[in-house]
């Protein structure tokens, strides 16, 4: 027998209709914004010399609206265990190298450093999707740090276990907040979250990834003392170690 709240749901039920509220207002925002843009343009009211700023504005907030589509279907597919490709031996360092070069734009541009250190390590997993989750999260680390900061990604073995930190220099997460991090569009500063984009759903990607993958997440952080986030995945091993 499943269990239900007062209104005669099930937590599931409750958690998809909240899920859906919050979408609905997500999108309404960029979507508003659009509308406006486009309806002062439209009315031949906005002077010439504003033009290519309102064009990059409209440009900006459909970009944030892509993002936002893309991610909650990556999150929709997870919660409804749809079919994803099959799993291979893959190797973490790798995969962390490869995440670290594709956001060296970003970070030239945010005055952040990058670093790996570590080994290599491989694991049993989705390629596509624990690419997805490194790079959340080192993408976090990223805007959420200061200029002149640093991003170290690190890749270790422990015993049958391997461990992937992603640490940072930033703003740091107050103990309010640090346990919530990981809910569907929660953001713990929605002013600067406004200001650097972002979805809202990027650490609940990593979540979902995850439990997946039978993976434990951890956080440690404070305000102003940067954040630190471990995933620990049991080791693949070679079929004549089994």
């Amino acid at each position: 027998m499943l269990w239900m709240d007062a209104t005669g749901q099930t937590p599931r039920e409750r958690l998809r209709q909240e899920f859906s509220a919050n979408v609905s207002h997500e999108l309404k925002t960029p979507l508003t914004s659009i509308s406006g843009f486009a309806e002062l343009m439209a009315q031949g009211t906005v002077p010439p010399e504003k033009v290519a700023e309102f064009s990059a504005d409209i440009h900006q907030e459909a970009q944030r609206l892509i993002a936002l589509v893309e991610d909650i279907i990556k999150l929709s597919k997870l919660d409804e265990d749809a079919v994803l490709p099959e799993r291979e031996r893959i190797d973490l360092y790798e995969l962390a190298q490869d995440v670290l070069d594709s956001l060296q734009p970003v970070a030239r541009q945010n005055e952040i450093s990058l670093e790996l250190l570590g080994e290599h390590a491989e694991i049993e997993g989705v390629w596509q999707l624990l690419n997805e989750m490194v790079y959340n999260l080192c993408d976090n680390a990223i805007k959420y740090n200061h200029p002149g900061g640093k991003v170290t990604v690190s890749v270790e073995k422990e015993e049958d276990q391997v461990k992937l930190s992603v640490e940072d220099t930033g703003i740091g997460i107050p103990d309010a907040d640090r346990d919530r991090v990981f809910e569907r569009f929660y953001r713990v500063d929605k002013s600067h979250s406004t200001q650097i984009g972002g979805t809202g759903l990027g650490l609940s990607i990593v979540k979902h990834g995850a439990q997946y993958h039978n993976a434990k997440v951890s956080l440690q952080s404070g305000l102003g003392e940067g954040t630190t986030v471990t995933l620990t995945f049991a080791e693949k091993k070679e079929a004549s170690e089994e």
